[in-house]
């Protein structure tokens, strides 16, 4: 199939100089794509946030947009308006709003409780010029035990100024549509962007979709285990159930598509290559 639907890239800041030299690689093979642009993650209570400013600044330097995910969560208004002072200083006009999670052994939840009051803040101190993309669950935040409760937060984001909304990954496009359907019945008319992780390691994965609530569908789980040790198996299969759910994505009409990257490029520019997308 052939699509011209927009893809954007995430990253985490890399911990090491190797890892940052491949990460230029990466940014460079994944860029071929035209993507939007790449987002780059924020550690617990700002525990990267100087990798995070090196990260985004080098992207931009490779003639790309960068988006650097800034959380609330700790922090003061004060510390919230020097880290944007910096990345306006650095021509950086769009920002994953994020509520974040505390650090380990911190008490206080600083002046921000949800991201809407960081959304809010960020329109009220820099202006309309700002995109912000903020953050959607379709299968509900692992934290909110009410749908309904973390969808009126959801809406609520939006309302307060988000550009457009990016779901944590799912692999099951039932739950993303009828998320969409309900936030459209609560006015959101923002685009609300699938999260697509790929199969990268497939142990790995799963403890993320454990600890985050996310389905991964039984039949998939059980021929992922019974490969075993088989990567080259565990590989094409992976690629296979990704591949299908962006193309019921896309048939369904997608704004665009956001991959969880885990800072490699091969898996996603073949699922790229397979939908369609190509430099």
């Amino acid at each position: 199939m052939t699509t011209k639907t927009p893809v954007s890239f995430e990253f985490f800041p890399p911990n090491t100089p190797v890892g940052a030299e491949k990460l230029k690689t990466v940014v460079q093979e994944l860029g071929a794509l035209a993507p939007q642009y790449f987002s780059v993650t924020y550690g617990a209570g700002g525990s990267t946030r100087e990798k995070t400013l090196a990260t985004v600044t080098d992207i931009a330097a490779s003639g790309f947009e960068a988006a650097p995910h800034l959380s609330c969560v700790g922090a003061t208004r004060e510390n919230i308006a020097e880290i944007l002072a910096t990345y306006r200083a650095q021509n950086i006009r769009r920002i994953v709003a994020l509520r974040g999670d505390l650090p380990s052994g911190t008490a206080t939840a600083g002046e921000f409780r949800y991201a809407a009051e960081l959304v809010r803040f960020i329109r009220e101190t820099q202006g309309p010029d700002w995109k912000i993309e903020v953050a959607a669950y379709p299968e509900y935040h692992p934290q909110q035990r009410y749908a309904a409760k973390d969808l009126q937060h959801f809406a609520d984001k939006m309302r307060a100024g988000a550009t457009a909304a990016i779901t944590q990954f799912f692999f099951n496009p039932d739950a993303y549509f009828h998320f969409v359907d309900s936030a459209r019945k609560l006015g959101v008319d923002q685009p609300i962007i699938p999260g697509i992780m790929p199969f990268h390691n497939y142990a790995r994965i799963a403890q993320f979709a454990q600890r985050d609530g996310i389905e991964i569908p039984r039949w998939v789980a059980l021929k992922m285990e019974g490969y075993m040790d088989d990567t080259a198996s565990i590989r094409a299969f992976g690629l296979d159930v990704i591949a299908q759910l962006c193309e019921r994505l896309v048939a369904g009409g997608v704004p665009a598509i956001h991959f969880y990257t885990l800072n490699q490029s091969a898996l996603t520019l073949e699922l790229c290559r397979r939908i369609g997308l190509h430099a």
